[in-house]
């Protein structure tokens, strides 16, 4: 039985969706502490991608310094696990452009390519041999450092938010889910939108700062854990959540 679903006969229909067991936490989160219930909490993946993080991927190959988009990598590795252990969805959000661009205006496509030389999002011609973030190519593909599990979802995005033009607020509403944790790159930006969308559309939201990595300035990522606090949610770590849900 799937976590919302009806009991159906040839002669009845219960609509009643089946019972979640609760499984409330307590940790230390800011501002303030945090309880929320993990049988109602989904983690919220975004970007981990070889374009992004890879050495051999589009940003490091056109001057990025990525080691900022690699640090939550082997963070998650660990923390991941242990959430599926606990039957806490894992949602992997990442760019996946169709092989058409039939869907990326203008402003999308020239991401990172201000001059219009080719850099961008949109670029067929990836410094890896691979299209830049295109759907089923090695460039989009999740980083090997990171395994995903069969009961995984995957969502393909297309914009900085993960929930315009997708299926993710449908996915998430059909799991029954209030919490989202928020992980991955760059904090600033996709995460931060996405995370601004899930606010907005009504979830409680959690950015996991020890899982989260840009490659801006360091001030951009003190700016983004500062409005997450103010205006949409809370901040905590992965270390605090595991060891007080222990």
């Amino acid at each position: 039985m799937t976590r919302n679903d009806w009991t159906l006969t040839s002669t009845t229909a219960d609509l009643r969706r089946p019972p979640l067991p609760t499984s409330p936490v307590t940790f230390d989160a800011q501002p303030q502490q945090l309880t929320i219930d993990l049988a109602r909490t989904a983690i919220v993946v975004i970007d981990l991608q070889n374009d992004f993080c890879h050495p051999d991927g589009w940003l490091a190959g056109i001057g990025v310094d990525i080691s900022g988009a690699q640090a939550p990598i082997a963070v998650l590795a660990d923390f991941l696990p242990w959430l599926r252990s606990r039957d806490v969805p894992v949602v992997w959000v990442n760019w996946g452009n169709r092989p058409d661009q039939a869907n990326l205006p203008p402003g999308v496509r020239h991401v990172y390519d201000p001059a219009a030389e080719g850099n961008g999002i949109g670029s067929t011609t990836g410094p890896s041999g691979s299209p830049v973030l295109q759907a089923g190519s090695w460039a989009a593909a999740i980083v090997d450092n990171l395994k995903v599990d069969a009961r995984d979802i995957q969502v393909d995005k297309y914009r900085m938010s993960g929930f315009v033009d997708t299926p993710l607020d449908s996915i998430l509403r059909n799991l029954r889910v209030d919490t989202l944790l928020f992980a991955g790159v760059n904090a600033d930006q996709c995460v931060l939108n996405t995370l601004t969308d899930a606010a907005n559309l009504g979830y409680d939201v959690v950015m996991l700062e020890d899982a989260v990595g840009t490659t801006s300035p360091s001030y951009c990522l003190d700016a983004t854990v500062y409005n997450v606090r103010q205006c949409y949610g809370f901040t905590t770590t992965t270390t605090a959540l595991r060891t007080q849900a222990n």
